[in-house]
């Protein structure tokens, strides 16, 4: 019995030391992650999965493994690696946000959706589920909608690997200085973060025929074995600030802000800022012109979030200010970094919590009357669904440069918005018939004093290009037609549009009928929806000044006749007081009542409206009592109960 409980103990001690050997394999990944290197961690995690034992070690393994490739930008892998960790029912919520996160990136909106139902479901006092549901919806509107801004990837400055972080480093905006971590770095190391070399500031020229060079490293007094990027320069380009980021495999280290001025063309020594303890990250400067405030990043104590913008201003020889944070219109509970600082005061951002398309978008923040920020999404295409951050404007220019993850790695953009261009491109139709009318005459007339005319082609159609902040009348004349209009107005249109009006002119050989005109049953006064109607004719009538007139009120033929012709006589005369009210001279208006002796003929429309009419019919007394329905009877009788204008001359002299 001895030897039995004897084996038992050894072979428990045995399975106990092989369990903590198999947790050692997972607490040293866990000691690699918690130090910020994912890029190493995934090796050592997958390393642990398959030597450990245990449903639910596994299920964080597996957990962690997409939390790394979340973090170091790999959205299709961390996708994959999230579903299989729900699959495995790892028990935390926030798998259904992070997957729900990573599918929005890959533009997969509808799934995403739903995982962030699901966290919903499971924290519903987090507003990031509902802002991440509303960002699916505002970035398939924004993309379907683009907001004028043309964007090219620069592909004579950028690498295979990480390129981001653009800042002209010359007046001329010729020359550029950005962050990269391509080979010829000068970083020997691996970067645990990233599984790239050691990021380095490098420089590219523009020639005058618009290329790039290849980019080269700037002063190794500047690029060291460890991270240096971020660059940022005064209004004088004479003097550069920068990140440098010193790294280790265990434990996390801070960023400090370095500032260095050029001697005889050459960069000094740079020398740190001492703006937070050193253990805090202090990156991305940005200095405006005058090198009197310094904006950065930070996760210094006193933030609304993870990373948050400050700044500080300088204090003459006495060093900086203590920081101040841009507040909680800027900062969020998220990273809030890579600020600008626009020539006009407006500060440029990235944020991975405000409402956007999805990582991290560009914002821009103006200081209004109260001293606070209103922020604004720069939209699709500047924003996509992955990292977009780093921008940079010439002056007075809606043009610069940005970096976006949006085809993989970290890459360099320009960006530029064209001048805003207006046009019309309307069409000349007969009002009767809907054809197009050739050979009309078009004339432009704009509030600022311009004019233009133009002929209508084969299929009635015109064209003009139009200015901003403009109104225009285009004025559509005929021989045998009423002149008639359309309008348009650029005034406050923020992108390029073209305008498509229809201008129908009625031909002046046949009545017009005046749609929507009514009177009370057996009156003549007109109803007040009918005076809508009446106000577009006296428009017409000033249109055309020339025109004499005779109104025409028709009734059905029930009803003695002779009451019918009082009736439609008055109907006619309340027609032309109106006019006459309305400034018509009374010389060019004649009132006529027809009583039901002139029964309305059936037109394309009519037809098409009626599907017991027909083109050519006439709605005849014997007619209408031989339709089949009453229904049918009644909408006869309130075709032909109309009101009529016919042009009877042309030369009317005031």
């Amino acid at each position: 019995m001895r030897i039995q409980y004897l084996l038992l103990f050894l072979l428990s001690m045995g399975l106990l030391q092989e369990a903590s050997a198999q947790m050692r394999f997972f607490n040293e990944a866990e000691e690699v992650y918690q130090a910020g290197q994912y890029y190493k961690a995934v090796d050592m995690y997958r390393n642990a999965y398959d030597k450990i034992q245990g449903k639910e070690i596994k299920a964080e393994i597996v957990f962690k493994i997409a939390e790394c490739y979340r973090k170091t930008g790999q959205p299709r892998k961390a996708e994959l690696w999230y579903s299989n960790a729900i699959s495995k029912e790892y028990d935390n919520p926030l798998i259904y946000l992070h997957h729900a996160n990573a599918l929005k990136t890959n533009e997969e909106f509808e799934e995403a959706i739903e995982n962030y139902k699901e966290y919903q479901k499971l924290k519903p006092d987090d507003p990031r589920a509902q802002m991440g549901i509303e960002s699916c919806r505002k970035a398939r509107q924004w993309m379907e909608n683009p907001n004028g801004y043309k964007v090219s990837r620069l592909r004579y400055i950028n690498s295979t690997e990480d390129d981001f972080a653009p800042a002209y480093s010359k007046a001329e905006y010729n020359e550029i200085y950005f962050t990269s971590s391509r080979d010829e770095s000068s970083g020997e190391e691996q970067n645990g973060v990233t599984g790239q070399p050691f990021t380095d500031i490098f420089y590219s020229q523009q020639d005058m025929s618009g290329k790039w060079s290849k980019p080269e490293p700037i002063s190794n007094q500047i690029n060291t074995g460890v991270e240096e990027g971020a660059p940022s320069f005064t209004g004088d380009y004479n003097t550069l600030y920068f990140t440098r980021c010193e790294v280790d495999r265990k434990k996390k280290l801070g960023c400090k802000i370095y500032r260095t001025q050029k001697d005889n063309g050459q960069w000094d020594k740079p020398d740190p800022l001492t703006l937070a303890p050193d253990s805090m990250v202090v990156a991305h400067p940005a200095i405006t012109d005058d090198g009197s405030t310094l904006y950065f990043v930070s996760n210094i104590e006193g933030g609304y979030g993870q990373m948050d913008i400050w700044k500080v201003n300088r204090k003459g020889d006495q060093g900086w200010s203590a920081p101040v944070n841009l507040g909680s219109n800027v900062n969020t509970p998220g990273n809030e970094m890579f600020p600008f600082i626009h020539s006009d005061g407006s500060l440029y951002f990235s944020s991975d919590y405000h409402l956007g398309m999805g990582g991290l978008d560009i914002f821009k923040a103006t200081v209004q009357a109260s001293g606070n920020y209103q922020v604004e999404n720069m939209r699709y295409p500047i924003n996509s669904t992955h990292d977009d951050f780093g921008i940079i404007f010439e002056r007075e220019k809606e043009r610069g440069h940005f970096s976006s993850a949006r085809e993989g790695d970290d890459e360099i953009y320009s960006f530029v918005l064209p001048p805003l261009k207006f046009s019309v491109q309307g069409t000349v139709r007969d009002k009767k018939t809907e054809q197009p009318i050739e050979d009309a005459t078009v004339k432009l007339v704009g509030s600022d004093g311009m004019t233009m005319s133009s002929q209508t082609g084969e299929e009635g159609t015109f064209k003009f290009m139009l200015r901003p902040e403009t109104d225009y009348v285009f004025v559509a004349s005929r021989e045998k037609y009423l002149t008639n209009k359309g309008k348009a107005s650029t005034v406050d249109l923020e992108e390029s549009k073209t305008f498509k009006p229809e201008i129908l002119l009625s031909s002046i050989e046949e009545p017009i009928e005046l749609p929507n005109i009514f009177y009370d049953y057996n009156e003549w006064s007109l109803r007040p929806e009918s005076k809508q109607a009446l106000d577009r004719l006296v428009e017409t009538l000033n249109d055309n000044p020339r025109v004499v007139i005779e109104l025409r009120a028709h009734t059905d033929f029930r009803g003695e006749h002779w009451f019918n012709v009082e009736l439609s006589t008055k109907r006619a005369e309340s027609v032309v007081n109106y006019l006459i009210d309305h400034g018509i001279d009374p010389d060019r208006l004649r009132a006529k009542g027809f009583a039901a002796t002139q029964p309305k003929e059936v037109g394309a429309k009519l037809a098409a409206q009626h599907e017991f009419l027909e083109q050519g019919e006439v709605l005849t007394e014997e007619f209408i009592k031989n339709l089949e329905s009453e229904e049918q009877k009644e909408a006869a009788h309130q075709i032909n109960r109309r009101t009529e204008f016919k042009v009877t001359a042309t030369d009317f002299e005031p």
